[in-house]
């Protein structure tokens, strides 16, 4: 199970087959790396699923390919069928049949790993053959914020920009910025190619990057559509038989950053709504993860000492609100009963 979604395994994947199983998409939400927080945002599963599917038949379409084989609701019977049947029923999904593929253990032996992270990637490929969950995250940029991370790692020359410095505004990108971070460390870190490709195994990190933009580029022309600006967002991907799929889900308000009037569309407002209210445990946050740093250890949580609070009720509808809106507003239909994204962003900026 991860935080936000549980995980049913219909038919185990070997090293020669994919399996199959589904997502159930939960109404739990994670920020800063933490797990399952206080609350539940109402609908949030059933957003995530529906605008996962709608990208992933997108993709489809545009000959991408993806490890869905649709969703289910009471009415197909477990069977997997169109979102658009979906939808026609009445409500909106919250399972998703997918194909699965091998994800082994990948175990932490420190100094004994034989690789500089601690973790033993050489082992985990031993057991995954050549039908795995490739152990990485491939972020795409369409901006550079102000706050991004990009900036304290690398240089403005680094992505062929004309800037001897990062300026104090925005920056908008003609051409994405493509990157890879670790998928299994309790920590996420970002990679140069280099460690990249080592930790891909027989998966050419060329070959992840082109499925990124190609992602990446029909996000966002919908999201265009929508009224919605797409900034950033990320992949999985698995490899099987030579060819790569995108795997987990994509293009969602939670794998994503969207805009819309200027305002964030996405599980961001959640995130700086915390920094905003709940500084203390941010920062505690951050601690943690720099003390299990320093002292090589994988359990950041462990050295914790602050838990989150709960959320306002007004926080949760809003959020909730946001969520529902700006999914009818992607997939251009009234899957929830929602005000219009216009009135759920004015809610949210009040936050």
């Amino acid at each position: 199970m991860t935080s936000v979604k549980e995980f049913r395994v219909e038919r185990a994947a070997t090293a020669d087959e994919l399996g199959r199983g589904a997502f159930a998409f939960t109404d739990d939400y994670s920020v800063f790396d933490w797990g399952k927080m206080p609350d539940e945002i109402p609908d949030k599963g059933a957003s995530l699923c529906t605008m996962g599917a709608f990208n992933f038949e997108l993709l489809e379409r545009e000959g991408v390919p993806t490890h869905y084989e649709g969703v289910s609701t009471p009415d197909s019977d477990g069977a997997a069928v169109s979102l658009d049947d979906a939808l026609d029923s009445g409500a909106a999904p919250r399972e998703m049949t997918i194909e699965l593929t091998q994800v082994p253990d990948l175990p932490f032996a420190g100094d004994d790993a034989g690789d500089p992270s601690g973790y033993d990637y050489a082992a985990y490929h031993e057991e995954a053959d050549e039908n795995y969950l490739v152990p990485l995250e491939i972020v795409f940029r369409n901006r550079v914020g102000v706050g991004s991370s990009l900036r304290s790692r690398t240089d403005p020359a680094d992505h062929g920009l004309d800037f001897a410095e990062w300026p104090d505004e925005v920056v908008e990108l003609d051409d994405p910025i493509v990157e890879f971070s670790t998928k299994y460390e309790e920590q996420d870190r970002y990679l140069d190619r280099d460690e990249a490709d080592r930790i891909a195994g027989v998966a050419s990190v060329d070959d992840l990057a082109a499925v990124a933009t190609a992602v990446n580029r029909l996000v966002t022309e919908r999201a265009d559509e929508a009224g919605l600006t797409h900034q950033d967002g990320k992949i999985e991907c698995l490899y099987y038989e030579g060819e790569i799929r995108v795997a987990d889900v994509v293009g969602t308000f939670d794998e994503n950053r969207f805009a819309y009037d200027g305002q964030q569309v996405s599980k961001e407002v959640i995130r700086q709504y915390h920094k905003r209210t709940q500084p203390e445990w941010v920062e505690a946050v951050s601690a943690a993860k720099r003390e299990a740093d320093e002292r090589g250890v994988a359990d950041w949580k462990a050295l914790c000492d602050r838990e989150p609070e709960p959320l306002d009720d007004r926080v949760i509808a809003a959020a909730r609100d946001l969520y529902c809106a700006g999914t009818n507003a992607y997939v251009g239909r009234d899957a929830f009963d929602a005000p219009s994204l216009d009135a759920a962003v004015d809610a949210v900026r009040d936050l």
